[in-house]
């Protein structure tokens, strides 16, 4: 899931001061004194800017383990915590990866739950089809399901210690930095529950720059910006 830090920024900063490619770009993107930062679409390109809309979306997150398969090559059995037990259901997709192996991938389902010795939890999990290779051990990655909530794609997240921030387009061009509250954090996107509203228009692939640009404007803008109700 893709994150950044107080420390990244500050050597992506660096960066931009120093690479004369970047620099061109830096030089080309004028913040305002707004709170926003304009990019054109040139820019954006040159940027590989890439926007998502918040949305309403499933969360999965993926529990992560290992277990040993029996000697007919169809069922694998492990145990986990209570509070991962708590995400596994019946019928949900497994990936099986041999540990020697990882680049190859068997589909499988969890077929049994149930409680086991000191609040753990005990999974069975059967292989689709029988698999080729002859390993003892497989790695494993059960997709579970925790609902629809408004959601924001990781990669769009900024992480400053307690803060999570996303950068929003108000005006075509113009992305203004929102401090959001998140709840249920999945694989691939994490809920928000106050800071953006549905249909807002986020940068994912391209955040860091912008982060870096307001950081480097010195104005402490960023850390002043309130939350959108």
């Amino acid at each position: 899931m893709p994150r950044t830090t107080i420390a990244f920024a500050a050597l992506l900063a660096l960066t931009l001061t120093s690479v004369p490619y970047a620099q061109g770009i830096r030089d080309r993107i004028r913040g305002n004194r707004d709170r926003s930062t304009a990019v054109t679409d040139a820019q954006a390109s040159d940027l590989t800017l890439t926007k998502t809309a918040i949305a309403v979306r499933p969360i999965q997150v993926w529990v992560r383990t290992a277990g040993a398969i029996d000697k007919a090559s169809r069922t694998l059995t492990m145990t986990l915590s209570a509070a991962e037990g708590s995400l596994v259901k019946v019928d949900q997709r497994v990936r099986a990866f041999p540990p020697e192996r990882r680049s190859t991938m068997y589909q499988a389902r969890v077929t049994k739950v149930a409680p086991a010795k000191d609040g753990r939890v005990a999974v069975t999990v059967t292989m689709i089809a029988v698999p080729q290779e002859g390993s003892t051990w497989y790695v494993m990655e059960i997709v579970t399901d925790r609902g629809e909530f408004l959601s924001v794609p990781n990669e769009a997240i900024i992480e400053e210690g307690d803060r999570h921030v996303v950068y929003v387009e108000e005006q075509p061009g113009q992305f203004v930095p929102h401090d959001i509250q998140i709840g249920v954090q999945g694989e691939l996107y994490t809920q928000v529950l106050k800071g953006v509203k549905d249909g807002d228009s986020v940068v994912t692939i391209g955040s860091f720059f912008i982060d870096a640009e307001h950081k480097l404007k010195g104005t402490g803008e960023i850390t002043q910006a309130t939350s959108t109700p």
